[in-house]
């Protein structure tokens, strides 16, 4: 009985520190989502360079892409003639950072630790992105030779099968379109409380109930044994998050339990970067649109970059004497906005994980 009350304790206290950033991000989603044209983004990532990368990267910090829709758009640029670096680097920090996502990382780490996993997040995706176009430089098309004989007449004009993505949903709102729209205000706040938050409840609700169990099952002596064993921490961090499947603002709960039971916030940091950007999904995805070297960049960018940034993290609390405790912001006592929100949250996201959803 005593661990039921201790984690619906830690259950409360992470809904309330999480949910008023959470639902104002979504807001903000579905602003962006408005205002950016998915047009503008394959016009801008369509040269093998250097600055592609970037912009794919700067590109997908902010985007308010919905989690199904990472896939389906990145293939998307890549038939629309980006180059590999550019999409990887899209498909690595778009899933890292979100709107909703940072101001919820603020919400429970603190502005260092926000400002930390943006910039890092950026640099591992620029760096993947680099790595894969020298390394993996795209097979140009062999221009067709031509022939003396007279063309069949009846293939010589057949029409190009032009390929569909897929999307995720019918009304996910990752579909590419040229169509210019007008700003509606009813369109963003369906796409963010309802297109958005649909896709990230579940991950989201597990991502609740994970963070408040680790906070009760882990054991008081773990950071003895961490501390002693720093690098058990990292290697089990990327262990679990580069197979399993969790969003950015998902995985912030199960970050936050993990260093108020001890764990760096090196190994915590792993976790947050790892884990959004790569799952077993993903994974086949990469190999499927991009080959098996894209693959491997891809992997050992993320896995790499995680862990030196991680170890950078850890050394900047070492030298400066920061508890990483201390940056959790979820013992503190919540207001009647934060109850009120993590109310409202709790209510979208039962609704989406239970409700029945008539066949489309």
């Amino acid at each position: 009985m005593e661990y039921i009350v201790q984690f619906w304790h830690a259950l409360i206290e992470l809904s309330n520190a999480m949910a008023p950033y959470i639902l104002f991000g979504l807001f903000f989603a579905g602003l962006l989502h408005e205002i950016v044209p998915e047009s503008l983004i394959t016009k801008h990532l369509g040269k093998d360079n250097i600055t592609s990368v970037v912009k794919s990267t700067l590109f997908g910090v902010p985007l308010p892409v919905c989690s199904c829709g990472v896939i389906p758009l990145a293939t998307g640029i890549k038939k629309s003639g980006a180059s590999k670096g550019a999409t990887l680097s899209f498909l690595i920090s778009t899933p890292i950072t979100g709107v909703d996502s940072i101001l919820a990382t603020y919400g429970i780490f603190g502005w260092i630790f926000t400002v930390y996993r943006i910039v890092t997040s950026m640099i591992i995706s620029i760096a993947a992105g680099i790595l894969t176009n020298i390394f993996d430089t795209q097979k140009k098309l062999k221009k067709p030779s031509f022939s003396l004989s007279t063309p069949n007449i009846s293939t010589a004009f057949t029409p190009l099968k032009t390929e569909k993505i897929e999307s995720c949903d019918k009304n996910c709102g990752c579909e590419n379109t040229n169509e210019k729209k007008s700003f509606s205000l009813q369109r963003a706040l369906k796409y963010g409380f309802i297109t958005l938050l649909k896709d990230i409840a579940k991950p989201l609700f597990w991502g609740l109930i994970i963070g408040a169990l680790i906070t009760v099952a882990i054991p008081d002596n773990l950071s003895d044994i961490l501390k002693e064993y720093n690098w058990l921490s990292y290697l089990i961090a990327i262990l679990i998050a580069v197979p399993m499947y969790v969003c950015a603002t998902a995985s912030l709960p199960i970050a936050a339990a993990l260093m108020l039971s001890g764990v760096s916030a090196g190994a915590a940091f792993v976790f947050l970067s790892a884990g959004p950007a790569t799952n077993t999904v993903t994974i086949g995805v990469v190999k499927k649109i991009l080959g098996i070297r894209s693959l491997y960049i891809y992997l050992g960018s993320i896995t790499i970059g995680s862990i030196l940034f991680g170890l950078g993290l850890d050394y900047i609390f070492s030298v400066n004497s920061i508890d990483p405790k201390a940056l959790v912001h979820t013992g503190e006592e919540a207001g009647i906005l934060a109850i009120l929100s993590s109310i409202i949250l709790w209510s979208f996201v039962l609704y989406f994980m239970f409700a029945k959803r008539k066949n489309d």
